[in-house]
């Protein structure tokens, strides 16, 4: 098995430990998992049990950073004061739950403007971050690059660094490249991955970066369309996968699937795929 942090987006419908066994039984190094329904509504109580055993297996395992993932509904800039004010509320409960599982990464979508502009979305995602980031806070938080489907905000490297200087404890934040929306929205990571990751040097940082989604994609570069295909069968394909596992930049951060799947079996065959071209096997 190569050093890869890999894994895949799973459930904890059956609990945390079950989750984190889920994990170990496709060898998976990471992973990541909804804070809540990802639809929203209330989260469930943490089982103390559950927690502990959960925590037991990562660690034992050697479980890298984990990539929480916030649900799809939350809008930090929302037309409707209702929609933003419920997302700060269920970000802050999110982090205060993910302090019971500390040196994570918590990921979100900064938001959709709904027509009120890109400046207005980036102001009000900002006044949200610096509602809900709490100073020494053990969790990192993720901004997610978009694919720039309707009135998203965060679907160019530009935008994420607005946001991330105009939140107060920027230290607090990072950055959650996913392949099939860079694509979409227009980074050539297929032809230039490398040129790609210097023009997000240049913008955010490098530093920021904090994980990877792993993602092929059904649509052409510039579609703006964000829907996921399986490793190697659309249009990124495998050598823009075998690029990225190889890539000395990126090698070294959790990655996580969220390829289109009919169960665990899938995911574990996708891991072992791209473990082998990290080694530099040839895959047909």
């Amino acid at each position: 098995m190569s050093g890869l942090l890999i894994g895949c987006h799973l459930s904890t419908a059956s609990g945390y430990a079950q989750m984190a066994a889920d994990a170990v039984s496709i060898g998976a190094t990471t992973f990541a998992f909804f804070t809540r329904n990802p639809r929203g509504g209330n989260a469930r109580a943490l089982d103390e049990k559950d927690l502990a055993a959960f925590l037991s297996t990562c660690s034992e395992h050697g479980m890298g950073p984990l990539v929480a993932h916030a649900p799809y509904t939350y809008n930090l800039c929302s037309a409707k004061p209702e929609t933003v004010e419920f997302a700060r509320r269920a970000m802050r409960e999110d982090l205060e739950r993910m302090e019971r599982m500390p040196g994570n990464l918590y990921n979100f979508h900064p938001g959709s403007h709904v027509k009120q502009g890109a400046d207005e979305g980036v102001r009000l995602i900002c006044e949200g971050l610096n509602e809900v980031l709490v100073p020494g806070q053990a969790t990192t938080v993720l901004l997610e690059t978009m694919a720039g489907k309707g009135t998203e905000v965060g679907r160019s490297f530009e935008e994420l660094a607005r946001i991330i200087d105009g939140v107060g404890h920027d230290e607090l934040l990072g950055v959650c490249l996913d392949t099939c929306h860079v694509v979409d929205a227009g980074y050539d990571i297929v032809s230039d991955l490398d040129g790609v990751l210097d023009e997000f040097d240049r913008v955010i940082g490098l530093s920021r970066l904090r994980a990877l989604h792993l993602n092929d994609s059904k649509n052409p570069l510039g579609s703006h369309k964000d829907r996921h295909e399986r490793i190697g069968q659309g249009t990124l394909g495998l050598e823009t996968f075998r690029a990225v596992v190889s890539n000395e930049r990126l090698r070294d951060l959790p990655m996580v699937l969220e390829t289109p799947q009919d169960g665990l079996a899938g995911w574990a065959a996708e891991i072992a795929l791209l473990r082998r071209l990290a080694s530099g096997e040839e895959v047909e």
